[in-house]
């Protein structure tokens, strides 16, 4: 395999490695993002970008050219926790290298595609930039709370809306052209406390919610494929109750649900069959849809609603035939498409604000929150190639990309 793109790409791989296991080394768990987006930020002013700059929520923002067609290759830098240490068999901040396999949390989900991402700029500056095109290379923060919510406020508050998104999530090389959606709810029964001697003088709040568990966990089997993101699906992740003390009859139960959706299914159809389950009726249990509040690491709260809706871009769309040519020219061989899982910042560039985006990164979603996490160096010296390779293909096809 050889293309100028891909031979380029090896030629910047030892900082690319570098600079990955750099911020590997940064923990950076959601809302305590800042010394990773300073570290790429000093990252970006060395590789020659023209302009860097972080938002009020906390954003990095890194920008090449000055074209009238706006293109972003975003990424997250936040990562969830370690969990368990012994499951993990080296330092999960370590960023060893070994055969060719670079670990650490984070290096799947998904501070590979950032790196990657970092470096197709300084690729882009070295072979040449479109002069019909503004790049800019996001370092996103909040996803792993929220998702899409830092592109809310990008979109919404920067002002910045690019003619179309890369996302750098792990795709095992693959482009992702969607992904199911999410909300989360809760459910909440109400009791009567008294003395847990006497039970029968109250009614215990958890005994309501055990029809509600059943019913839920069969509404899971119910639910329905749909082309082309597959099934939806829901899940109990968390019970609660309250009581005066541990003594007491339980007076309020409470249940968290992580639904997932599939095409056709909203806010309003999840909620409405949550409503309708013959245990909710009998135990006069509310639903709501839970809200984000969560201040970001330079302190700013972007408020928003836990409802991220599901997105696809179609096979023949000119968005993923130009992302198949750019493939075939960085690399001589054909593409492989597919979806996501998990969620992404998809929810909110094209499932909120109806951009054309689609999915390209190092590594794999299996590593993604697991111990041991790990990607491919490989990876990264071909996403750094595909995405310079990328967005020519996108400069010099004008009529390709939708207005």
């Amino acid at each position: 395999m050889s293309s100028k793109y891909y031979d380029s790409a090896v030629e910047l791989k030892a900082g690319l490695v570098k600079f990955l296991q750099d911020i590997i080394r940064i923990p950076s768990l959601s809302s305590q993002e800042g010394a990773v987006i300073e570290r790429i930020r000093e990252e970006m002013e060395q590789l020659g970008y023209d302009e860097v700059s972080v938002d009020p929520m906390g954003n990095l923002l890194g920008r090449i050219g000055n074209g009238p067609r706006v293109i972003a290759l975003d990424g997250h830098v936040d990562t969830v926790d370690i969990g368990d240490p012994s499951m993990w068999e080296r330092d999960p901040h370590s960023g060893d290298v070994e055969n060719g396999i670079l670990y650490g949390r984070g290096a799947s989900d998904m501070k590979g595609g950032v790196a990657s991402s970092v470096y197709a700029g300084a690729l882009l500056k070295r072979m040449g930039v479109p002069e019909e095109v503004t790049l800019y290379v996001t370092a996103t923060v909040q996803e792993e709370d929220c998702d899409g919510l830092c592109w809310q406020y990008i979109v919404n508050e920067d002002g910045l809306r690019p003619e179309l998104v890369v996302i750098t999530e792990p795709t095992s090389l693959r482009i992702y052209r969607g992904q199911r959606g999410r909300m989360e709810m809760v459910v909440h029964t109400s009791g009567v406390s008294c003395h847990g001697s006497a039970p029968e003088r109250g009614v215990n709040a958890i005994y309501k919610m055990a029809g509600i568990v059943s019913d839920i966990e069969q509404l899971n089997e119910r639910l329905e494929p749909r082309d082309p993101l597959g099934k939806g699906s829901i899940t109990i992740s968390e019970i609660r109750s309250t009581s005066p003390s541990l003594c007491a009859v339980a007076d309020g139960c409470s249940i968290h649900l992580d639904r997932r959706l599939t095409v056709g299914e909203t806010e309003k159809t999840s909620v409405d069959e949550i409503l309708a389950l013959p245990s909710v009726q009998a135990a006069e249990a509310t639903v709501a849809v839970l809200d984000y509040a969560v201040p970001s690491h330079t302190g700013l709260t972007y408020p928003t609603r836990k409802y991220f809706p599901s997105w696809e871009i179609a096979e023949n769309d000119p968005v993923i035939e130009s992302a198949r040519a750019a493939f075939l020219e960085a690399f001589e061989e054909q593409a492989e498409t597919g979806f996501w899982t998990f969620s992404t910042n998809g929810v909110a560039t094209a499932g909120m604000h109806g951009i054309p985006t689609f999915g390209f990164g190092p590594g794999h979603e299996h590593f993604a929150h697991a111990p041991n996490e790990q990607t491919e160096v490989e990876h990264l010296v071909r996403c750094t190639a595909f995405y310079a390779a990328y967005i020519n293909t996108f400069a010099s096809n004008p009529g390709a990309e939708r207005p």
